[in-house]
C-alpha cells in the first residue's frame, strides 16, 4: 500500500471523478485508475462503485476513507513538523488588501523579500474592501490583510497600526476654499463631497466624523481608487476628502485645505484572526510583515 493510493483513492472520492481527480492531481486518468484499482486489489474490496457516471463510495470504500484521510493527515503533520524544526516554511498563504492602498506601503517588495526568505510558500494576493477583507479573515480564506481602520476594533481580530496620517480637503484650484489653508469640517455640510466607497476604513471614519459635526454628508461621487477623488476634485466636480500624502501628490491638479475641528486620521492596519488556528506559513508572513512595516505613532 502506497500513500500515493490513497491520495489517489481520496482525491477521487472527494471529486466523484477520475477526470476532475486527474486534473487536481495534474496526472493522467489511467495513472488514477490502476493505482486506485491497485489499491483495491490489495485490500481485496472495491472502494468505488463506477456503474454510473458519478463515481460513488461502496460500504467498504465510505469504511475505508476517514482512515485513509488520517493517514495522509499524519503524513503532512510529520513534514510540517520536520519543516519546522529544520527552519523551514512551506504550503499556501494568502494576504488581502484594500484598493485605496495606493503607494503608502511597497506590498510588492514585501512579498518580493517575503519569497525570498520562503521560497517554498505559495502566495496569494487579493484586493477588497476592509469590510469585505475582515469577513474573510474570519472565514479563514485569508491570512493577513491590510485594511483601512474604522475606528471600531473588530472581535477576533489584531490590528497593528502601519499608516496614520490626517485627511484633508483637495479642492480645484478654482474653488472659493482654494483661497483657504484650513476649514472646519462643518462648512462642507452644505458641499459636495468625494470619497473612497462604502466599506472602506476611510469612509466608515468621514462618515462618523461628519455625524459628529452635526450632518449627515452629501457624497456627491465615489470610487475605489483615492487617484480618481482626486481628479474629479480637480476638474470641480466637488470636496475630496483624501488623505495628506494624496493630496500633496496631486497638488497640480488640487489645492490642499486642512480640516480643522475636528481633524479627522485615516490608518492603515495589518489585520489577522486573534484566535482560531494559523498555519506555519500564515505565521510567517505575519512576522515577516511586522518586521519590515513601521508600526504608526
Amino acid at each position: 500500500m502506497e500513500l500515493r493510493q490513497l491520495e489517489y483513492f481520496v482525491t477521487v472520492a472527494a471529486l466523484a471523478s477520475f477526470t476532475k481527480a486527474a486534473e487536481a492531481l495534474h496526472v493522467a486518468q489511467p495513472g488514477v485508475s490502476a493505482q486506485v484499482r491497485k489499491l483495491e486489489r490489495e485490500l481485496g474490496h472495491d472502494l468505488l462503485d463506477r456503474s454510473s457516471r458519478t463515481v460513488r463510495l461502496t460500504p467498504v470504500g465510505a469504511s475505508v476513507l476517514p482512515h485513509a484521510q488520517a493517514a495522509l493527515a499524519a503524513v503532512a503533520a510529520v513534514r510540517q513538523t520536520v519543516d519546522e524544526l529544520s527552519g523551514l516554511v512551506r504550503g499556501r498563504v494568502t494576504i488581502g488588501t484594500v484598493i485605496s492602498m495606493g503607494k503608502t506601503i511597497d506590498l510588492p517588495g514585501l512579498l518580493a523579500s517575503f519569497h525570498e526568505a520562503h521560497s517554498g510558500v505559495e502566495i496569494g494576493l487579493t484586493e477588497d474592501s476592509s469590510e469585505h477583507l475582515l469577513e474573510a479573515l474570519h472565514a479563514g480564506r485569508i491570512d493577513l490583510a491590510v485594511i483601512g481602520r474604522t475606528g471600531t476594533r473588530p472581535p477576533g481580530i489584531t490590528l497593528y497600526d502601519i499608516v496614520n496620517e490626517p485627511l484633508v480637503a483637495a479642492v480645484g484650484h478654482q474653488d472659493p476654499l482654494a483661497g483657504r489653508e484650513r476649514v472646519d469640517l462643518a462648512e462642507l455640510a452644505d458641499r459636495a463631497l468625494i470619497c473612497l466607497t462604502q466599506g472602506t476604513g476611510l469612509r466608515s471614519v468621514v462618515e462618523a466624523a461628519c455625524a459628529g459635526a452635526g450632518f449627515r454628508p452629501h457624497i456627491a461621487f465615489e470610487a475605489a481608487d483615492p487617484h480618481v477623488l482626486a481628479q474629479l476634485a480637480g476638474r470641480g466636480l466637488g470636496v475630496a476628502l483624501i488623505p495628506d500624502s494624496l493630496a500633496r501628490a496631486n497638488e497640480a491638479e488640487v489645492h490642499l485645505v486642512e480640516i480643522d475641528r475636528p481633524r479627522i486620521h485615516g490608518s492603515l492596519a495589518l489585520a489577522w484572526r486573534t484566535d482560531g488556528p494559523t498555519s506555519p506559513a500564515g505565521a510567517a508572513l505575519i512576522a515577516h510583515a511586522r518586521a519590515r512595516l513601521p508600526r504608526a505613532d
